[in-house]
């Protein structure tokens, strides 16, 4: 129960790795408040979370919308009192490529993806400031904002920059007591990823990540844990690769490793 009597906002928390997320924060003790656009699937993960002892809330939220994330820690903070931690997870996904991006769709890759997490990560600061008691913000960039790779331009563009982002809050927010930090998943075995990857696609990422396989919303999930509880106390501005090596990999030969053809 290492996030006991914390209160734990999760943007996009209805489904895939925030829903994971949510129900492994509840396991560690945390009241959840789960929001997303979609509020139906917000109110029924909250009911499906562990830990029934506290009432986990289902709240809708436009996170691109200033006014609707003010109304979301409005409500927030008269239901729950405050707010401990945030993992700001949502977010939308996109594989065009550079040539054919439209710029309405570029610019609603950015408003969502990074202007979107400011706004949320903004408000909740403030909060957390307010409050006086220090906090936990943790955002889910990409290993996309890393590394080049096809069709990724402006979902990558988009994680980069939330990257950088989370970097100068860290720096700002240190003197508040506000850890701030990312998770980068890799390749992540979510329903999403079930239909939109095809078989070249999946032989591809398996051969380019050592441990030869998808990582599980679950194993995100874990990271989340350790960087909302106090054993992260010390970590702050740092970028925590869940990839299964993908990212430091250089050249990789072997039975294991035959390239796909």
């Amino acid at each position: 129960m290492r996030l006991n009597n914390k209160v734990a906002l999760v943007t996009g928390g209805a489904r895939g790795i925030g829903f994971a997320i949510s129900k492994a924060l509840a396991r560690e003790g945390a009241r959840i408040v789960i929001a997303d656009l979609n509020v139906d699937g917000a109110k029924t993960s909250a009911l499906m979370l562990e830990n029934a002892s506290r009432e986990h809330l289902g709240l809708r939220v436009d996170v691109a919308n200033q006014e609707s994330v003010t109304e979301l820690l409005d409500e927030i903070v008269q239901q729950c009192g405050g707010l401990d931690i945030l993992i700001n997870n949502a977010g939308i996904g996109g594989n065009t490529p550079f040539l054919d991006i439209k710029l309405e769709d570029w610019q609603r890759m950015i408003s969502i993806n990074l202007t979107g997490a400011f706004i949320v990560a903004q408000a909740v600061a403030r909060q957390m400031v307010n409050q006086g008691r220090g906090g936990k913000i943790i955002n889910i960039a990409s290993l996309s904002g890393q590394r080049g790779g096809n069709g990724r331009g402006a979902y990558g563009a988009a994680k980069a920059g939330l990257e950088l982002l989370t970097k100068v809050m860290a720096v700002e927010l240190a003197q508040h007591r506000i850890n701030v930090n990312n998770i980068a998943p890799g390749a992540i075995e979510t329903d999403m990823a079930k239909t939109a990857h095809d078989p070249a696609t999946r032989k591809a990422y398996e051969y380019l990540i050592p441990m030869s396989r998808y990582g599980l919303p679950e194993e995100i999930a874990d990271a989340a844990v350790f960087l909302s509880s106090d054993e992260s106390r010390y970590v702050h501005g740092h970028t925590l690769n869940v990839d299964g090596g993908f990212r430091e990999a250089g050249l990789m030969f072997g039975p294991d490793k035959t390239p796909p053809r």
